[in-house]
């Protein structure tokens, strides 16, 4: 088959290479001129654990699937990656009940290893730390992104796969059995294809819109939910990632490290009506009441703005977290065509467990 992949983020890049392994042509179109520009360069870098999400959606499954699935990757492709745990922690009584819900679903969900500790056991762990309890997950863990993605596109250009870059999708109709696509750019023309996997991340919507076939009324709205990070100045705090209790369309404001050890805080969830990643400084004023509710010991002044992302959310303020939405042939009734709606947080973690799942429906 050949089978034609609308971007190369970390998702199209992991659904392509599962398609070229199973021996099919792929051919990733990407209207920027690099992998990885949107949604994948912009996150916190996080492999989760998996504990947070409702039994039997998507991305309890993937999640969770697709962590253990990234952590023999990273080892087989020597990705960096390094799995330092993570605790969620408990200021007060009720935030205790919330992380122990959090604990129990994520023994539902077969994650490893999660332990309740008290106040003083996580101040051992990390003695700059103020909680009355906590949730400990030993298999969360941070990646290179940009690295995972530079292997997952070895892997497919080892497979014969390619990525057209500066080739954005402007069309697409269902023409005698296969589909007929059309596209900008310098080399701008139309090539026909067998299957679509539409991966666009915060395009996937204006791209569903283009395909002549596809009916308008199963494109979900999208909604931009922005995440805010600000970097702290001086030697780290901790050595694990610290998380608060969930907040309505995220995770809290939590601490997140890298591979080269800097602690940064975020993301926040600021509900925009367009793509703008500056960081407004006066946010900090929030983060810093929000971090002292467990690092006490934060000083003035040390948060600066660092960086922003958007969120390709499906839902908006007060409606809830949706799951992903994956619109497969056995939904939409056209053969050969997936598209993949809402892929935010843990779409990094999940994305070679969701691959897989992909390119089968892609064969259908």
């Amino acid at each position: 088959m050949q089978i034609l992949v609308i971007g190369a983020g970390v998702i199209g890049l992991s659904v392509a290479r599962a398609a070229a392994r199973r021996g099919h042509q792929v051919v990733v179109a990407e209207m920027a001129n690099v992998i990885g520009t949107g949604i994948s360069s912009r996150n916190s870098e996080v492999i989760h654990g998996g504990m947070y999400y409702p039994t039997g959606t998507l991305r309890a499954r993937h999640c969770v699937a697709g962590r253990r699935m990234l952590y023999e990757f990273c080892a087989s492709h020597g990705v960096p990656h390094r799995k330092c745990g993570k605790l969620v922690v408990a200021t007060n009584a009720a935030e205790l009940e919330k992380i122990e819900a959090i604990a129990a679903q994520g023994r539902i969900n077969d994650v490893e290893g999660l332990e309740m500790i008290g106040g003083n056991s996580a101040r051992v762990l990390e003695p700059e730390l103020a909680c009355i309890g906590a949730l400990h997950s030993p298999e969360t863990g941070i990646i290179d992104g940009h690295g995972f993605m530079l292997a997952l596109r070895g892997d497919l250009e080892d497979a014969g796969g390619a990525i057209a870059f500066n080739t954005p999708v402007t069309g697409t109709a269902r023409r005698g059995g296969r589909w007929q696509v059309a596209f900008g750019g310098s080399d701008a023309g139309s090539f026909e294809f067998d299957a679509i996997a539409n991966c666009a991340g915060l395009r996937a919507q204006s791209v569903a819109r283009t395909m002549h076939d596809y009916p308008a009324t199963r494109v979900p709205r999208l909604v931009l939910g922005k995440g805010n990070y600000f970097s702290c100045a001086g030697k780290p705090a901790f050595s694990r990632l610290i998380y608060p209790t969930p907040i309505e369309g995220g995770l809290g404001v939590h601490v997140t490290l890298d591979l080269a050890g800097r602690m940064r805080f975020g993301p926040d969830v600021e509900w925009v009506e367009r793509e703008d990643y500056a960081v407004d400084p006066s946010r900090a004023d929030l983060f810093y009441a929000r971090i002292r509710t467990y690092w006490p010991g934060l000083p003035e002044g040390a948060l600066s703005p660092d960086y922003s992302g958007i969120r390709p959310k499906i839902t908006g303020k007060g409606e809830g977290q949706a799951d992903f939405l994956i619109d497969a042939p056995a939904q939409h009734g056209l053969p050969g065509l997936v598209q993949m709606f809402g892929i935010e947080s843990p779409g990094l973690t999940s994305s070679l467990s969701l691959a897989d799942e992909v390119a089968g429906y892609l064969e259908s």
